[in-house]
């Protein structure tokens, strides 16, 4: 059993990425997912990391990267859009849990991004709190179109980095923590028809670090 308070972020992010390997192999262990695990965190939680995604039915965290019952922190929005809400949980889980690790999950063929790519070139076309999601996600897809990204997977790895920027840049408790060296930011990529999670960008771990 993993015990998060001993961990660095760097092994708490190997723990992730070799959990990632088991579920690409079809070898998963299924750790944590019995009545001896759920009685052991029915008293308090310990999670080893803070998993911040895209709602997406196909990134079911705990699935992706073997984890079970009181591992993962998990905030999931429709394209990891962020606001203060979200900015709160991720805080919650960093300094109250003591999460030493937080990941932003993005992946292949995001219907949000392609939303606000349609958006942006045929306007945006509705009322509903769906537009906020859009709004949300329009920077990402501006900057990528500046730097002359055209392709998906480019354009999503711009939001990916756009979203880790975005957590340390207006957390002033997230900043703090990474530069204390007590937490980092690791954002994913994860391609849909291999179950892989591709490393975009980092924030607190060293390079060496980075192995997937």
């Amino acid at each position: 059993m993993i015990d998060a308070s001993q961990l660095t972020p760097s092994e708490a992010f190997d723990h992730l990425l070799t959990g990632n390997h088991r579920f690409i192999a079809g070898t998963p262990e299924h750790p944590n997912q019995d009545a001896t695990r759920r009685a052991e965190t029915a008293p308090g939680q310990r999670p080893f990391a803070v998993l911040f995604g895209c709602s997406d039915s196909r990134l079911a965290a705990e699935i992706i990267f073997d984890r079970g019952l009181g591992d993962l922190f998990v905030v999931r929005t429709a394209g990891h859009v962020a606001g203060s809400e979200v900015l709160g949980s991720i805080e919650y889980g960093v300094s109250v849990l003591e999460c030493p690790l937080v990941v932003v999950l993005g992946h292949d063929s995001c219907g949000a991004v392609a939303a606000t790519r349609a958006a942006l070139t045929e306007g945006l076309g509705t009322n509903s709190f769906v537009r906020d999601v859009i709004e949300r996600v329009t920077p990402s897809v501006l900057a990528a179109r500046a730097a002359g990204l055209t392709s998906d997977d480019d354009i999503i790895d711009e939001h990916i980095r756009h979203t880790v920027d975005l957590l340390a840049d207006r957390s002033r408790l997230l900043a703090d923590k990474i530069e204390a060296g007590e937490t980092a930011i690791a954002g994913l990529s994860y391609r849909l028809a291999d179950g892989s999670a591709r490393v975009v960008t980092t924030r607190g771990l060293k390079t060496d670090d980075v192995t997937g």
